[in-house]
């Protein structure tokens, strides 16, 4: 596509928009890098800052603190997700087909070509599966909550579930099955690359996604509606 997306973050976020100057953009991109690089427990704005030849002064007018960022970074990935799956559903009547096509991207090890975007989206993802758990597991989840910063998350699910209604208007949880789902194809990724032992998941670059079929496997048989894809391999 030539096309670039533009993403709107709660302003509750940041400090300044980083997207509104060059030096934001900077330390929007950059600070994936060295995360991604570095881990989100050894990066530092200082690092950031001799990363980017800046002052950590600089970093702090844009982001609060380093959990912030990490909360605009996550943010900004589901944004970008939901743009994924509005994309490729678009033209897309039947739920199951619509299902199926949001699992295939939350299996997605990574893209060839990312779409409507310069950003190192598959560093952005790697960073998600790694660190996204941190953005809420904290004391201040509920005043942050209040304050709307998981509420792109939480479209997201919600928007998802709509699609688990559409293929069976009687299943009782489908916020739940989403959010789940989102969990655990972060956590099989997450075992399959580093703890093997755990999964049966094999990642296997842009080849047979069997993430794919475990995510389909347990929605479908869920909802109770399974394809016959899945019931014959069973």
């Amino acid at each position: 596509m030539s096309t670039t997306i533009k993403i709107q973050l709660n302003e509750k976020l940041f400090l300044r928009d980083p997207e509104q100057t060059e030096l934001g953009r900077t330390i929007f991109k950059e600070s994936i890098r060295l995360i991604d690089d570095l881990g989100f427990e050894h990066f530092t704005f200082k690092k950031l800052a001799q990363q980017i030849s800046s002052t950590e002064a600089s970093i702090y007018r844009y982001f609060e603190n380093k959990h912030k960022l990490l909360l605009y970074l996550v943010s900004w990935y589901w944004n970008w997700l939901d743009y994924r799956i509005s994309y490729q559903t678009h033209n897309v009547s039947d739920a199951t087909q619509k299902l199926k096509t949001f699992i295939a991207i939350l299996a997605e090890h990574e893209m060839a070509k990312p779409l409507g975007t310069d950003i190192d989206v598959n560093a952005l993802g790697r960073i998600v599966i790694m660190e996204a758990s941190k953005a809420y597991l904290t004391k201040e989840v509920d005043s942050n909550n209040q304050d709307g910063l998981f509420q792109d998350y939480k479209n997201l699910c919600h928007k998802m579930a709509l699609v688990v209604l559409e293929v069976n208007p009687r299943y009782p949880f489908p916020h739940a099955l989403v959010s789940t789902l989102f969990e655990t194809a972060r956590k099989q990724m997450f075992f399959a690359q580093h703890l093997p032992s755990l999964t049966e998941v094999k990642v296997a670059g842009h080849g047979h996604n069997s993430l794919a079929d475990f995510l389909n496997h347990l929605a479908f048989t869920l909802v109770g509606h399974v394809p016959e894809t899945l019931e014959t391999t069973r």
